[in-house]
Formats: C-alpha cells, structure tokens, sequence
C-alpha cells in the first residue's frame, strides 16, 4: 500500500527558455486604437508567422524544419502566381471583346460592300446592257487592286509555282463565270429575285459533292434542301420582273460557283513541298486570272464599250457610268476580301450563316431602294427559302462527317 507522500505534488518551478538572457515574451504593452487597428495587427502577425524561419523557430522552441521552409517559400510564390493567373484571365477578357468588337465590324463592312455593289452594279447595268464588258471592268480593278497590295507589300507576294498555276487555272474560268452569269442576271431581272435564286446555293453543293467527291448528305439535310427548293419555285412563280434569261443566269452561276468550291477541294494548290496559298491571295491570283481568261471573249463578243466615245454615242451620262462602275469593282472586290477575312477566323457553318443574313440584308434593302414590287406571296417564298438555308447551315454543323459512297 503505497504512503500518502506518493500523492503529493512536485513543487512548482519557474518556466525558463534557453537563453536567459532573453525573455521568452517581452513585456510590450497591449495597445488597441480601434478595432481596425486590432484586424492590422492579426494580419500582421499571421504574415510574419508564415516567414521563412517560421514562428516556433524564432522563439527558439521548435527545431528549423526544410518542410516547413519549402512551404513557406512557396507561400509568396502562389501568390505571385495566382496574381498573374488573374491578371491573365482580365487581359484574356478584354482581348476577347476587341476580337469580338473586330469581327463586328469585319461582318458589317461586309454587308455595306455588297449592299453597295448590287446597287450601283444594277444602276450601271440598267443603262449599259454589256454584262461582259461590266465584269471584265470589275476583274480589271480587282487586279489592279491586288497587285497595288504585293508591290507596296499590304499583301505578301506569293511564291507560286508552274505546278500552282496549273491547278488554279480551273478555279479560275469558274470563277470567271460565276461573275459573269451573275452580273447577267442582275441586267435582266430585280436585284431580289436574283439573290433569292443563289439562295439555292446550298442545293447545288449537295448535289455536285455527292456526284464529285462521293459525299452523301444525311437525311435531315436533304429535308433541309425541301424548303429552299420551294420557296424558290414560290417566288418565281409570283415574280413581277420574271425573265427565263435571267432565271437560268442566276442557276447558272449557282452551278458554276458550287463547283468552284467543289474543285478548290478536289484539285491541291499545294504540290510537294512548296509554299500553301491564303484564301486573299488565292482569290487575288484568280482574279487577275480572270481579267486575262474574259478580255479576249469580251473584244470579240461585245466588243470595247465601256469608253467614253462610246458611253457618249449613247446617249449616257459618261462621269456618272464611269464612277459607278469603278464603284461598284471596288465594292465587289473588297466584300470579297473581307469574306475571305472573316472566314479566316470563324468556323465556316458560322461563314454560311453570316452569308444568309447577308443575302436577307440585301434582298431587303435592294427592294427598298428601287422600289420593287413584291407581292405577299413573293415575300413569303423568299422567307420560306432564306429559313431553309438557314436550317441546313444549322444541320451542317451538327453533322459530324459526310458519309462517302
């Protein structure tokens, strides 16, 4: 049986640090201004409880740990890391919305341009019936456009070879025709009804990539085609400016634009190791193409008639054909430019729909500045056709690969 002295407790002695000569607290005094002062003073003393010696070194009761140095070196670290991770992120935004702001007004140059280029091209085409002679004016400023941009160096000089050439030459003559069979819809029939027969641009790419390239488009996009086709055929049928020559030439140039397309895939541009062509120079280099492939077939067709001797023979006020005329190339060729620009940079399902929007743009405000009459079966046929491309834009982007034959 153990004594009651085995339960007495040890008497008390004084807690002392390892140096003496320092206390183990120092005896500041307890100063509080006001409660912000407090919340400075716990945020002071947790920064410096994280330094690099850590808060039981420095009073000299905890042994210096690597693990814990590590940590604390990395502390200012993330926090450095997380500062440019956020100071990332606003630049981000920011670029984010000029590239947006930039792509809105690349899309609205591109609506003006060609709003600007149907009009004064049918004004000229209402009085000076020579299509060919138009379209040739058209490829003549093109080119000297492009070739003002390579000699000043706006527009890098392509490195294109024999091979190249070859290649693009059928691009070309479809090209030259697709312009041509265009501007001769535009003198025979209204501004309107000819961009509501291109609405059936979509049709003929189908048909001739099922036929060329063996793609076969699904179900859900062949319904698409059900309602551009008679939406088309609806407003034909109530078209007040209606003309078979001006029908044809606009499925005409249909025709010859989808297989331009179809062709660009089929035919490589690029041969072995050589230098790929941009689309801006591409259609640069097929645009003055162009002007050589029409200029024969203009002087023995139509004959030189866009001239001041001639223009004034006519009867035509020359400064105002002239003007129009020069207006109207560099309209055609800068939408151009900027739809190759923009299709750069978007999708091209995003590129198709922005065409629908543009060809309902046109359509509308061709209507109201030479004042066509458009019956409510019209509108609606145009409607019905202009939704159908949309609904098939739609459906070529959730299409996941064409099926091949």
């Amino acid at each position: 049986m153990q004594s009651a002295a085995a339960f007495r407790p040890c008497p008390a002695r004084p807690l002392a640090s390892r140096n003496a000569s320092r206390p183990l607290l120092s005896a500041l005094p307890l100063r509080v201004s006001s409660p912000g002062a407090a919340v400075a003073s716990a945020a002071t003393a947790r920064c410096s409880a994280v330094g690099p010696r850590g808060l039981g070194h420095e009073l000299g009761m905890l042994p210096a740990s690597p693990d814990r140095e590590g940590k604390a070196r990395q502390r200012p670290v993330a926090c450095s890391a997380a500062g440019d991770a956020a100071a990332g992120k606003a630049e981000k935004e920011g670029g984010g919305f000029l590239k947006t702001l930039q792509l809105g007004a690349f899309f609205g140059l591109w609506y003006l341009f060609n709003i600007y280029f149907n009009i004064y091209n049918k004004q000229v085409l209402k009085v000076f019936p020579y299509p060919i002679n138009i379209t040739e004016v058209q490829f003549a400023v093109g080119a000297a456009v492009a070739s003002f941009m390579w000699i000043t160096g706006i527009l890098k000089r392509p490195k294109i070879s024999g091979a190249q050439l070859v290649a693009i030459i059928p691009l070309a003559i479809v090209h030259t025709l697709g312009n041509l069979f265009t501007n001769m819809s535009l003198g025979k029939v209204a501004v309107s009804f000819t961009h509501t027969i291109k609405a059936m641009e979509p049709f003929f790419s189908v048909l001739l990539s099922a036929i060329f390239l063996g793609e076969l488009p699904t179900v859900s996009v062949v319904l698409s085609l059900l309602p551009i086709v008679g939406g088309v055929a609806l407003a034909s049928l109530t078209e007040a400016s209606f003309n078979w020559a001006g029908f044809w030439s606009a499925m005409a140039s249909n025709v010859t634009f989808q297989s331009r397309n179809v062709l660009s895939k089929k035919l490589m541009v690029k041969k072995g190791n050589e230098e790929s062509l941009d689309n801006i120079n591409l259609f640069s280099i097929i645009t003055v193409m162009s002007f050589f492939l029409l200029a024969p077939v203009a002087f023995f067709t139509e004959g030189v008639k866009m001239t001041p001797t001639f223009l004034q023979s006519a009867g035509l006020n020359v400064n105002q054909v002239l003007t129009r005329s020069l207006l109207a190339a560099l309209c055609f060729h800068a939408y151009q430019q900027v739809s190759y620009m923009i299709l750069a940079v978007v999708s091209p399902v995003t590129h198709s729909v922005g065409n629908c929007v543009k060809r309902v743009v046109v359509i509308v405000t061709s209507v109201l500045f030479f004042r066509t009459p458009v019956s409510p079966i019209n509108s609606l046929g145009t409607a019905i056709a202009l939704a159908g491309v949309f609904i098939y834009s739609q459906l070529k982007r959730l299409k996941p690969k064409p099926k091949t034959a």
